[in-house]
């Protein structure tokens, strides 16, 4: 299993548990397996819905800042790498 880091958590809202993270490269899909890492983050999740703006999305680009529900706290400074399966 390779890993392509695609991004980085610029904040993260804690009631509506979701993560803003900018994309820095590659491109970001509804359904796609992400990896948070960092000094005290390891979670791995599957994109269920993402928004810009508000509005949802289904493909996310280089450049776009996101918004992902998730499960669990994540971190500002937290390396988001996308999950690509054998």
């Amino acid at each position: 299993m390779a890993e392509v880091k695609i991004g980085e958590v610029v904040k993260f809202f804690a009631k509506p548990s979701v993560a803003a993270v900018k994309v820095t490269g590659g491109e970001l899909k509804v359904g796609d397996t992400v990896k948070f890492t960092g000094h005290t983050t390891d979670l791995t999740h599957t994109i269920d819905s993402m928004e810009v703006n508000n509005q949802k999305i289904d493909t996310a680009v280089m450049g776009d800042f996101i918004g992902v529900k998730i499960g669990d706290r994540v971190r500002p400074g937290d390396e988001v790498f996308k999950v690509i399966p054998d």
